[in-house]
């Protein structure tokens, strides 16, 4: 694989800090864009260059003429589900204008191909068949997952238009250390810190829902396999094709913390998905990927780098 010259945005948030890391590590010149609004600078090596910029921002823009960045693996994205249907302006001024920021100024500037950070679990909606594939009809409920599945449709305009070849991958519920605790998104980070804390764990409804935890460094190898894929631009799920229940998750967790955590159940949230689960046959014929970790493993790596960062 050659070298690239690529810009990873959201490049110092959970995903994007550990696509850098592998990006570099294989050789490539990486530089990261990041507004560190949920980004941590702590994230990145210190010889990466990062552009404290607005992935809407004129800056961005200018950025991208100066650099003339032949790649664009693009995580930077208001990602929380519950603020989008609260604020479905911002989400989509961040998620889809920002995503048309970068295109305008790369298809002038020497961009040649874009990774795109898309959803598994918000695109399709409630499933006719599991596990979900590529083609299953696409239904997204959430603004989040409207955006999500927009910016797909305008990549798919610039591949046909501009020659911009895309990959975008559609992530099951990421899970691994230097996921944020604190908000909405994550239900693997929020249980381990309430867990650390002492504090009980709160579970909507029955706990019966399911999805599809995939671990970060399984999720960083697809961005880099992506680098090198050469057929024609397409959509493809990144996940495990292994749902698990909510209850579960969260003795699975205790186990992996060796602590005995504590749990209430709550009302269940209204309009929340019943299951999710992808299958990855598309990944493993065109990116030659399978996750490496198991639940049992990913855990383990999660559980310990938690504790790690944990004060009393």
């Amino acid at each position: 694989m050659k070298s690239s010259k690529i810009l990873v945005t959201g490049g110092a948030g959970f995903i994007g800090s550990h696509v850098t890391d592998l990006l570099v590590t294989a050789g490539h010149e990486v530089q990261v864009l990041d507004d560190l609004s949920t980004g941590r600078r702590q994230n990145l090596g210190r010889k990466v260059p990062l552009h404290q910029l607005d992935v809407r921002a004129q800056d961005t823009a200018d950025l991208l003429k100066k650099e003339r960045y032949e790649v664009i693996v693009h995580h930077a994205a208001q990602m929380d589900v519950r603020r989008s249907v609260e604020d479905p302006a911002f989400d989509l001024s961040v998620n889809l204008l920002g995503l048309l920021n970068l295109m305008e100024s790369g298809r002038h500037h020497g961009l040649k191909r874009i990774i795109f950070a898309s959803t598994g679990g918000a695109i399709y909606g409630e499933p006719e068949a599991v596990p979900q594939l590529e083609d299953h009809a696409l239904r997204p409920v959430s603004p989040y997952g409207i955006t999500k599945l927009a910016s797909e449709k305008y990549l798919a305009f610039y591949a046909k238009e501009y020659g911009i070849e895309y990959m975008a991958l559609r992530y099951g519920n990421v899970y691994g250390p230097r996921q944020n605790p604190h908000g909405e998104a994550g239900v693997v980070a929020i249980f381990m810190q309430r867990v650390l804390d002492g504090m009980s764990v709160v579970i909507n409804g029955d706990g019966l829902q399911t999805r599809d935890y995939v671990y970060v460094k399984d999720v960083a190898r697809a961005n880099l396999a992506a680098l090198s894929y050469d057929g024609p631009s397409c959509a493809v799920n990144i996940g495990t094709g292994h749902e698990t229940s909510v209850v579960d998750l969260f003795a699975q967790i205790c186990q992996a913390m060796g602590i005995s955590g504590r749990h209430r159940h709550a009302k269940a949230k209204q309009g929340e998905q019943r299951r999710s689960v992808l299958g990855c046959n598309l990944a493993r014929e065109v990116l030659h990927w399978d996750p490496e970790y198991s639940m049992r493993n990913g855990l383990g790596e999660t559980a310990t780098w938690f504790a790690s960062q944990w004060r009393p």
